[in-house]
Order: C-alpha cells, then structure tokens, then sequence
C-alpha cells in the first residue's frame, strides 16, 4: 500500500482481516515502482507504524462526524444533495470570502508617467517613469497633480543622476511538492488539479515518478548522485549545484517519502515520447525539468538601475541582463518574467547626452483581488496549512461537482447555492470554517502521527461543540429555498422547461412538474463530431465504472460508439 498514513491504515487493515500479527515485520513501503526499490524494500519490512494508522483514523473519525452531522442539516434546511465537510467547507469560505472582496471593491484612480529619453549614440530611446523626488516616493492620484509636474518639468533640462550596478540571483526551483505540481500544471498545461492527480498516477504505476502525494522536497542520496552525474555530463560542471534544497516556513511536512521526481533522470522526455501518450509525455517532461532544474546551479543576473532628474523630480529606469543562464538552460516556470527591455540602459554614463524628451501619460485604476484559479486555490489552502497532499484534488472536485463554485475560464466563483451553504456554515458552524480551527487539526494530527498525542482525545474534544452546534442548527435554522437551474430542455411529457438536479451519480435533468410529472433524464454533453454512421450529434457519457465513451443521440435508433475521440491531425 501507498507510504502515507492511509497506506498504512490500509496495511493495518488488512492485517487484521487476514488475521496476521502485526508485529511481526511484514510491512514494507517504497516511492517508486522499479526494481531496485521493490527488492531494497523486501529487504526491510518492518512493524505497521500504529501511530501513522492512528493519526489517519482520527482523520477519517473526524471527516465522519462533520459530514455525516451537518449534511442532513443542509438536505433538511436548503435541499437535498448537498454536503459539509471540514476541509471543503473551508475552500468554499475562501472563494466566497474573495468574491465578496471582488464585489466590493472601490477602484481608485492613479496615473502613470513615462519620460521617452533619446541618448545621443542610441538607435533606440530608453523609457523611464516618474517615481517621485529625493524625499521618496509619490503617486499620481489625479489629472490635476499630473498636469502639476507636467507644467514644472515640460521643457526643462533632463541630467543623468544616479547610476547602481548590482548582480541579482534567480535561485533554482525546488523540487515539486503535491501543491506546486498542481500548481505549475494547471498554469504551463492547462491541468485541472483531479487531471494532474490522474496524470501523475499512471506515471508513476508506471515506474516513471516517485510517489506523487508528498509536502516533502527531500531527495535520496542514490538520486542526488544521479543527477550531479547528469547535469556534469551533459551540461558542464559549473552547472552542478551541491547544495541542499530547504522549504522555508513550513514546519508542518510530513517527511516521510521524497519530492517528486523521475526515476530515473537519464530517461529523458523525448526518449519516451513515442510511447506515452501526450498527456503523460507533457506531465513527465514538466516533472523531469523541474527536478534536474533543482540540482542545478542559480542564474545570475547583471541589473543596471538609473535615475534621471528633472527639476527635483526623479524618472527611474532599469535593466537586467542574464549573465549565466544556469538551471534557467533546462526549466522556465510560467510565472519567470520574460527578458526586459531597455537593454541600452548599461551602456548610459553620467555624462551620457540626452538630445530629446517627451513625456506620455495613462490614466488608470487600481484593480480588485484575482479570482482564485484551482492552482491559486491550493497555494492558498497550503499556506494556510488546511488539508494535505492527498486532499486538495478531491476538496476543489467536490465543490464544483456540488455546484457550490462554477469555473468562468480558470476563474472559480461561487454560485447562489454556494453561497447560501457558505451562510449557514458561517452562521450555525463558525468553528468548522474557522481557517486557524482547520490548521489546527492538521497540527495536532501530526502530534498523533509523532506518538506525541491520543488520537482519541482529539476526538473527545472535538464532539461535544459540534453536536451542539448541530442540535442548535437543526432547532434554528430557517428552511432556505435555492432555485434550481433553467435547462433550455423542454420535458416532452408536459411541455416544462427542466432544471438541474444533483444525485449521487452526479447532476441529471428532471421536470420541476414534480410529483405529477417525473421525467428525467440524463444531462447530455455534445462530444464536438458528428456519427460517422448516421450524421447526428455525438453524445458524451460514461459507464458505471466513470470510464468515459462517445455514443450517436440517435440511441437506441442508431447504436454507434466509441472509446477514443477523433483526432483532427490528418
């Protein structure tokens, strides 16, 4: 089973319905599906590890009280389908919480000021923008302070001030965590983070990554070496970095098993990429950058920072330009800013000839938060040090198959539904959506998986106040009624619009005529081609399994299907 404490929940259990000792030393644990770490295991079984089955039984104990206690509540109170639980509500609060920050937002205006100055021996002129005066820094907050340094500066003298010359370090990446591979997928691939988890299992089923549910950056001695030995290689010894990566600020990672990484780093990306398919070539390749990219040594930077004067006013302008490429030669992330420009801004001198000046300007305002994406979303959960690993694929997938959030491009936004459920957690359950609450638990389920802690205290602390709190809700709470959704589909057996509903294998469309009229049926997904056999509409669906087929909408008139969608290339 998997290296983690539900792995070694699952090793307990199956010890005990094989009526095993479990203190005899049977259980062993690797990161990686290949030879040499299956047979190194076998070689060192050891007892199940109690306090890693107990830390996950408290977990699950938990998850069981909060959502088998508010669900009913929310299917009594608002309808039915609906859940809570202690990490999911919490990501609902966040989304919401920032909606309505979004939603209140005040902009307020503020100008720019660019100086476009032509040196004399420069082809291009250098753009610099006002940044205040000798006593620091100042904002241009309306038209009329504009016009006001416009009407001092406009045809004055412009002389070269300040010149600083300074090396900047772009540190090397660590190595992906869970987080940051659900991160930097859905940024640089478009990933959703339940496709990255789905992409990154088979890849390692496949022997190809480490195990892919870790919060840990440590890096085996076997695989250190490794990569020295590659990067010296293939790119020159100056490229070899020989320090040790560290995660700053994170106290609560769980050691247990290594950063994700390749197997073997001399199975390079282009080497397999005749026998992956494109998903898991482009996935393999982001993991494999980024890991050699880790071992490697930092790119330097040579920036050249100027300041022009006039009359007391300071315009600053400034370049970097990338003296050694280093770990930046094999891995840019989406987020590394691209080369800037004013390059002639090095070769300016204190006694450089300014022979012309203008000025451009550009009102502006300032803009609200960002809607979470699913990668800001995590980043922000992981910070906040709610859920683990595991947890974060499902928590978002939850929420959006429950309609709580719907997705505007890679926006999340909350949904009516969302936020009435998001009201009535705040209102009657303040402490389960309580950020630092959420935290909490996680801390002290690292004292139970340390031996530091009972796990069944925590249960026994935990119960009382939230069944309370459920008592409380279900004597107080009013009956909320949420609309349900407007299908364009017209029911044929009374002529009624129908609407969305949720049930447990996802949401189906059902006549609102209900009882008098129980239509149902399927929410129907156009597959994007045409049946090959009979010209109409391809349907997408899915077996019981969740495998996903294409099938003509002519059923059962016309029979035809397929696993595989059709490939424009030609």
């Amino acid at each position: 089973t998997d290296p983690d404490r539900e792995g070694e929940a699952i090793s307990w259990h199956l010890s005990k319905a094989l009526d095993l000792d479990r203190k005899k030393q049977a259980r062993i644990t690797f990161n990686e599906i290949t030879k040499s770490a299956v047979t190194e295991s076998l070689k060192k079984p050891r007892e199940i590890d109690m306090n890693l089955v107990n830390a996950q039984q408290a977990r699950r104990v938990m998850d069981r009280l909060v959502g088998y206690g508010i669900s009913p509540i929310l299917w009594e109170k608002v309808k039915k389908g609906l859940s809570a639980g202690r990490v999911q509500s919490v990501a609902l609060k966040m989304v919401c919480e920032r909606d309505a920050q979004i939603n209140a937002f005040v902009p307020e205006e503020y100008w720019n000021l660019d100086a476009i100055i032509s040196i004399k021996g420069e082809k291009k002129p250098v753009s610099a923008r006002f940044f205040g005066d000798e006593k620091g820094k100042i904002d241009i907050k309306s038209k009329e302070q504009l016009d006001a340094v416009l009407n001092v500066i406009e045809g004055k003298p412009v002389s070269v001030g300040s010149i600083k010359n300074s090396e900047r370090i772009k540190k090397a990446p660590l190595p992906f965590v869970t987080s940051s591979l659900q991160q930097e997928a859905n940024k640089a691939l478009n990933f959703t983070t339940k496709k990255t988890m789905n992409v990154a299992q088979q890849l390692y089923e496949l022997g190809l990554i480490t195990y892919l549910r870790t919060d840990s950056i440590r890096i085996s001695d076997e695989a250190l070496a490794a990569a020295k030995g590659y990067i010296n290689e293939h790119f020159g010894k100056e490229y070899v970095s020989f320090s040790v990566p560290k995660a700053k600020g994170k106290n609560n990672i769980q050691d247990a098993h290594e950063a994700i990484r390749p197997t073997d780093i001399n199975a390079e990306p282009e080497k397999l990429k005749e026998k992956l398919d494109k998903d898991l070539f482009r996935l393999y390749q982001l993991i494999w950058r980024r890991f050699t990219a880790s071992r490697m040594t930092d790119a330097r930077y040579d920036v050249t920072s100027v300041d022009f004067i006039n009359s007391g006013y300071i315009f600053r302008t400034s370049a970097a330009k990338r003296t050694f490429d280093g770990f930046m030669c094999v891995y840019t992330s989406a987020d590394d800013e691209k080369e800037e420009k004013n390059s002639n801004v090095a070769r300016i001198r204190k006694d450089s000839e300014i022979e012309d000046v203008r000025y451009e300007s550009a009102q502006n305002f300032t803009q609200p938060p960002a809607h979470y994406t699913e990668a800001t979303l995590v980043k922000a959960l992981e910070e906040q040090g709610i859920g683990r690993p595991s947890t974060y694929s499902p928590t978002i997938s939850v929420i959006l198959e429950r309609r709580y959030i719907a997705k505007e491009k890679k926006n999340l936004v909350s949904t009516e539904l969302g936020r009435v459920v998001n009201d009535i957690m705040n209102t009657a359950f303040p402490d389960i959506v309580n950020l630092k609450f959420t935290a909490n638990v996680e801390e002290q389920l690292d004292k139970v998986e340390a031996g530091d802690m009972d796990w069944k205290d925590i249960i026994r602390d935990f119960y009382p106040g939230l069944s309370k709190s459920i008592d409380e809700a279900r004597e107080k709470l009013v009956r909320i009624k949420v609309n349900d959704e407007v299908s364009d589909v017209i029911c044929e057996k009374c002529g009624r619009n129908m609407v969305y509903k949720m049930g447990p294998h996802g949401r189906f469309l059902a006549c609102p005529g209900f009882p008098e009229c129980r239509n149902t049926k399927p929410v129907i997904v156009k597959a994007g081609f045409k049946c090959p056999e009979c010209g109409r509409e391809m349907v997408i669906r899915k077996t019981k399994s969740g495998r996903t087929y294409y099938s003509c909408e002519g059923y059962p008139d016309c029979r035809y299907m397929t696993w595989n969608k059709p490939s424009k290339k030609k």
